[in-house]
This record gives C-alpha cells, structure tokens and sequence, in this order.
C-alpha cells in the first residue's frame, strides 16, 4: 500500500525514522554504556545489561489508541524493513535506520487455535504460535534479526569490520546464527559451538549448510557457552546468545504480536513459554511490560515459565516462597527431549529476577508462575497435540504440559484464555518422535511410550502374490492388477472399510 493512501493523521508515522537514545543498562550496578560497541556484560562489575530507551518517555506523549493504529495500518506496507519484527521499530531498534535492517522472514508466526478435541482434554482455550514458521524453522530468529540488524548498522557506519559472529547453541541459536550471518557474507562470517552427539541431524545440518565453522566439544551446551565466553572476552567476535542484549530486544516482538493479535486486549490472557537459557521469557515479560507503561495494551497477562524436572534451575529458585531467602543454584541437567532447554545455568538468570519482581509490581500482584513437567508428560503432550493438527516440536510439547499443570495447580483457570509457545517446527526433533514410536529411549529419559500414542507404518505384502513391482523393474500389466487388487483389499481390511 503507498504511503499516501494511509489515513492522514498517521501518514507520518507509518514509515519510522531513527529515533530515541538507546544504551546499555547494567541490572546490577545501573550503570550505563553507550551501543557503539558490542557489549554482553558490564564492564564495571560484570553483569548481564539490557538495552534501555533514555528517552523512552516520547513514547507515552503519543495516544495509545494512535500506536494501535500505526501497528494495524503497517501491516498494509511493502517495505521489507518493516514486513518482521521491525513492524514495532520504536520499541525494538528506533536508533537503526531501515536501511540497516535485515529481514529473512522472521516474526509474525500464525497462532493456531487448538480444536475442540484438545480443547476438552486441556481444559481451557488455547492457541499454538508456531514460532518454528520462521526462516531457520525458530524463534532465534527473532533475536538474530535484531542482533544483525545492529551489527549491519555498526560496519554500515564504520565502526567495525570483517566480523565474525560466534555462539554456543543446542541446534537453534546455531542455525539462526549461521542463516543471518550467511545472508551477510562476506562481511560477517559465523561459527558455532556445539555439545557433542546432543543435537539433533536436522538442526546439526543447518549450520553445515550454511557455511558456518562447526565445533563440537564434550559436555552439554553450559560447557559451550563458557567457551564463547572465553573467546568474547579474550578476543575481537560477536557473541550472538541471549547474552547478548540485542537478542533479548527481537525477541520482544514475540509479545507484540500476541497483543496485536488480540487487539491489545489481554486481560484474560495466558502466555506459556519454555525456559532454557532464560532469554525468551525475559523477552517477553520486557515487552509487556513497555506496552502496558506506553498503555498500548490495559492489562499484564499472566505468563507461566516452564521447565523439564531434567533441567529446572529457575522453578527450583522460586520454589522458596520467601523472596530474601530465594538463592539461585545452578544444576546439573540429565538428558531432555527438549534439548534447546537442558540448561542448568542460565546466563538471563539476573534478567529473569529482575524482571520477575517488576511485572508482579506492576501488576500489583503475582501474574508469573514457573512449572516443572517430567520428560513422559513432554512426550505425550506433544504427540497429542500433534496427532490434533498442530506442528507442535518438543518444547512445545513441554509448553503444552506446562499449561496443564499450571491449570492443576491454579495458576491458571478454564475462562482464561493461553498461547502457548512450540519454539520449533517439529521436523528438527523427529528423532524423539521415531524413539516413542519404536520404545528406544535410553533409560535416563525416563520416557515409556504410551501404547495409544505409538504409531508406525505398517508393510503391505500379500504373500500369495508371486510377482510385485520393484524400482527400475516392471511387470506384466496382468500380474500388476492382481497387485493392486490384492494390496487394495488388505488396506481395506486393516481399515474395516466397507464396499460401496
């Protein structure tokens, strides 16, 4: 749609110019440092930063109802800048110039409502957002198209050059990486750190393929990230985990578009995410918190972190109901189908406590609640979806279990309405899925399939049939009717059809 044809008063705010005056923030000592470099943590007293707005409050002097506007009439744009996450420039990346932005494909994934069927069995509404929709089938994306994007404007201007873009990863951050890092080549190159044999085929391909350094070293992916650490520290690269504050900025996105989705209406809203390294469900709580102190949205919805019982050091920290006696401890994971969340030491730990405690002020009440599920209840509660018509990978099966224990506990009602987020596309761990199907999981998952759920293909042979096709061999066409009679028939039977 040309600019000319939006409404008059908004004409002027459809396409963004660079804006605000973004900076580092330190969580722990408030101090803050200028974005003209690539920082992951303060370089006063060593903790995690995120990216704040000092001129924030400009936000606010506009109407919510006119931001709503903005955000519905820039659907209708054809600039590719603004087609992703970039929809939202003014609370994501409002100092980058359009011309800096890079856009894949990312954001703005379908939220797909469950039917009935697995409506009943969950006991309330709810929607999947099937964040696997994105280019490297992930929610990374979101974040990469962030941290790139800046990076793009940090050699655009001359600031740095012949970057090279490292992660630790379980398999998405590294397919992310490599996918972004590739579409800018030759002027970033990318390398990825991986625990060995603990990612699956797919996503081991997908860094491979697009041309990344792959590394594999021994231990799980808290063993990795300690080596990206060492080398960010001790050399000239850009670390692209959700260490980095501009990853947590993308993923933000992910919160305005549930909102848009439900035209900034939230008040009987559920947002179930998986916690893995901490940096989505920091995202997400950082994003609603800035569109309810903008009062683009009226209500703070209720958000439900969830964790495998293999790897769950954040529900163990809130278990202690006393907010001064909570001491976070690392753990150390066992094996987990969903393995993008077998992290015992997550780096947005600081984020998550500190965030935690500003939404429920806010809100002036507890609206954030963290479960922990067993590997079984993953398992089952992602074939189950599945098997209802969603594309729902590992974690969201974790999500979809989270959701049914949360509403178990009471943290969440049957008039309320969830989303719940699948992280993937299920096609990146079918691997777990072959496993259940033919009851081989090792013993340290502790998965037993659940007859019900199994299903295998079944070899049609009939044995009286002496004579059956063969690739690059054919037979004679009498013989090949009686083939297609006699496996027809057996199909029909296995089926319990009945003739016409």
């Amino acid at each position: 749609m040309k600019n000319d044809l939006f409404p008059k008063d908004i004409q002027a705010d459809i396409i963004p110019q660079p804006s605000g005056k973004l900076l580092y923030r330190c969580l722990e000592c408030s101090a803050e440092f200028g974005i003209e470099q690539l920082l992951y943590t303060c370089p006063d007293c060593g903790q995690v930063l995120l990216i704040h707005d000092k001129n924030f409050n400009r936000l606010k002097a506009v109407p919510a109802e006119k931001w709503q506007r903005i955000f519905d009439f820039r659907k209708m744009t054809r600039l590719p800048a603004l087609k992703g996450i970039y929809r939202y420039h003014e609370f994501i990346g409002s100092v980058l110039p359009l011309s800096s932005i890079i856009y894949l494909g990312e954001g703005h994934t379908p939220m797909i409502a469950a039917n009935k069927n697995l409506e009943k069995m969950v006991g309330l509404p709810f929607f999947y957002k099937n964040d696997g929709q994105n280019p490297s089938a992930s929610f990374k994306d979101r974040g990469m198209a962030s941290a790139m994007s800046y990076i793009n404007y940090l050699i655009q201007t001359g600031q740095v050059s012949d970057v090279l873009a490292i992660c630790a990863s379980t398999g998405d951050t590294s397919a992310a990486a490599a996918l972004y890092a590739a579409y800018m080549h030759p002027r970033v190159k990318s390398a990825v750190i991986l625990p060995h044999k603990k990612v699956t085929p797919q996503q081991l391909s997908q860094p491979l393929g697009s041309g990344a350094s792959v590394f594999e070293i021994p231990g799980v992916f808290d063993d990795c990230m300690k080596v990206v650490e060492s080398l960010s520290e001790n050399y000239s690269v850009a670390l692209l985990n959700s260490k980095n504050a501009w990853r947590i900025l993308g993923q933000e996105s992910y919160s305005y578009e549930i909102a848009q989705e439900f035209d900034y209406k939230l008040g009987d809203t559920v947002i179930v995410v998986p916690i893995g390294n901490a940096g989505n469900i920091t995202a997400v709580i950082n994003g609603f918190l800035k569109w309810y102190e903008v009062g683009i949205i009226d209500n703070l919805p209720k958000i439900i972190g969830v964790q495998s019982v293999h790897a769950d050091p954040v529900y163990r920290y809130y278990l202690e109901p006393d907010t001064t006696k909570r001491k976070f401890k690392p753990v150390t994971v066992q094996p987990s189908v969903a393995q993008a969340a077998m992290i015992g030491n997550p780096v947005s730990m600081p984020r998550v406590v500190h965030l935690v405690d500003r939404y429920n002020e806010t809100a002036g009440r507890q609206k954030i609640f963290f479960v922990a599920v067993s590997e079984q209840s993953i398992m089952d509660w992602e074939l189950r979806a599945n098997r209802n018509g969603h594309i729902a990978c590992t974690h969201g099966g974790e999500t979809l279990s989270g959701l049914v224990e949360a509403k178990a506990r009471g943290y969440v009602h049957g008039n309320e309405i969830a989303v719940i987020d699948s992280t993937a596309h299920a096609l990146k761990f079918s691997g777990f899925q072959q496993m259940y199907f033919e009851n081989s999981f090792p013993a340290e998952y502790q998965v037993s399939p659940n007859p019900d759920l199994i299903n295998r293909p079944q070899y049609i042979q009939p044995k009286d049939l002496k004579k059956v096709p063969e690739p690059g061999k054919s037979i004679d066409p009498e013989a090949f009717d009686l083939f297609i009679q006699r496996v027809s028939q057996e199909i029909a039977t296995t089926l319990k059809l009945q003739p016409k």
